[in-house]
């Protein structure tokens, strides 16, 4: 990895002093990363059930403790994670509304998110550990034949609700699919970094060409108002209900696994777009405690976890100004625009279809970015271990094997289940492939779950 530092202003000759960028340009690019994010970042509250304007503030609010933890040197942008959508889903299951569309389980969303809060606190317990034993020796326990097949495995047991979603109108959904797969594929410049929010605009467009969008939510909602909900956040948690609690937390801690190679693999990404080592300096240590501290933040307030985002990293090597105030500033435009409920309201109209066909994309860049972290990691399946263990995390999650834990309701999931055994059998088989990576003092190549 290269230490030459590039130019924050925007030059990239290596080792150039940065000039000023001045408070027009800064606002500017600040204004574009936050468009880069918009539409990952929103799609995550339209498919799980969870407050736009939370997530939006809890997106700008989670950057800037990111930055505050690493000493304001990384320029990453944290938005709404979609590795936790099978969480949601496990623990806040959508109800059948009356006439027949799957509304928000209230009750159950804030459960959802103490489970969420809780694994953003994995991400500070192996900070610690990594800061006390180096990151090859903790690294060991998550190895890319343990994480890439669960990975593979949130975005197959995701699929069904993508399909359902479609079903109520699958021209709307077949357009936005059509339209976010020729702006990635075909795509130039900023087209191809917002393909997300260009689908979900294009569909948008054809649902009100053809009368399928009701406004009337947009007309009762106000221009202003605080965007964190008590009912919403972890506060609405009743903690007696332990059955509720314990299986929130067993069915959603685990995917900190999967995030946490995520994280590992944008820090790398940011690392070779701007030419400076983040992992070593501020370390990857102080970068995974941002991000657990912003997932644990945004849960708390009700929002869904945060994640690095790959949409900014394609911005920065797209505009070559590397200068984190910029990334600051989009922070701070995303907090601004979660006061307003009267955008809030205009995103919500988008029809479920619409969504379906984006998620319909997306469950399935889920699996397929799972299978290309096992084979940028090299992993080798004509090995009978590897063929073992990937075998027994799939058939555990997909095939949704479950153990029941005491007599108060609570269940390991097969999420859960699969993590489990994916790790203890990595441990106990001998010859692993991580072995031989560890030791090239290169840490496992990570993900994006944004398209």
């Amino acid at each position: 990895m290269n230490d030459t530092p590039s130019s924050p202003a925007g030059t990239d000759t290596p080792g150039a002093a940065p000039a000023p960028l001045g408070a027009p340009k800064a606002l500017a690019l600040g204004l574009q990363h936050m468009f880069a994010m918009f539409g990952a970042t929103v799609l995550v509250p339209l498919i799980t059930g969870l407050d736009i304007g939370t997530a939006l503030f809890c997106a700008g609010a989670g950057t800037l403790l990111f930055h505050l933890a690493t000493g304001g040197r990384v320029p990453a942008f944290l938005g709404s994670s979609f590795a936790f959508l099978g969480g949601y889903a496990a623990v806040a299951p959508k109800l059948a509304g009356a006439d027949g569309t799957p509304v928000p389980n209230a009750e159950m969303l804030p459960y959802a998110c103490f489970g969420v809060a809780c694994a953003g606190l994995v991400y500070l317990v192996l900070a610690a550990l990594i800061k006390a034993f180096g990151v090859k020796r903790v690294m060991r326990c998550f190895p890319p034949i343990v994480t890439g097949p669960i990975i593979v495995s949130i975005g197959l047991i995701l699929a069904p609700t993508a399909v359902a979603s479609c079903k109520g109108d699958w021209l709307l959904a077949l357009v936005a699919l059509g339209t976010i797969a020729v702006c990635g594929i075909w795509g130039r410049g900023m087209v191809k970094i917002l393909p997300i929010l260009i689908g979900l605009a294009v569909s948008y467009a054809v649902a009100c060409c053809l009368g399928k969008v009701d406004f009337s939510a947009i007309a009762s909602a106000g221009w202003l108002a605080w965007p964190v909900h008590r009912e919403a956040t972890v506060l609405a948690v009743d903690f007696s209900r332990r059955a509720e609690v314990w299986n929130a937390v067993i069915a959603i801690v685990p995917i900190a696994l999967a995030t946490i190679m995520e994280h590992i693999g944008d820090i790398s990404a940011i690392s070779s777009t701007v030419g400076k080592d983040f992992i070593k300096d501020p370390g990857l240590h102080r970068t995974l405690a941002g991000d657990g501290l912003a997932t644990t933040l945004a849960s708390v307030f009700g929002g869904p976890a945060n994640t690095t985002y790959g949409e900014n990293t394609g911005v920065l090597a797209l505009t070559r100004v590397f200068d984190p105030v910029v990334i600051r500033i989009a922070a701070v435009f995303a907090i601004l625009l979660s006061f307003c409920p009267k955008f809030a309201a205009v995103v919500s109209t988008i029809p479920g279809p619409v969504v379906g066909g984006v998620s319909f994309v997306l469950y399935g860049m889920i699996s397929a970015v799972g299978i290309r972290n096992l084979v940028e990691n090299r992993i080798d399946f004509a090995k009978s271990r590897n063929l073992v263990i990937a075998a027994v995390v799939l058939v555990t999650a997909i095939g949704g094997a479950s153990v029941p834990l005491g007599s108060k309701g609570a269940v390991l999931t097969p999420l859960a289940l699969a993590s489990l055994a994916g790790i203890v059998l990595n441990a106990i088989f001998p010859a692993g492939d991580y072995a031989t990576r560890a030791a090239d003092d290169e840490p496992p190549k990570g993900n994006t779950f944004e398209v």
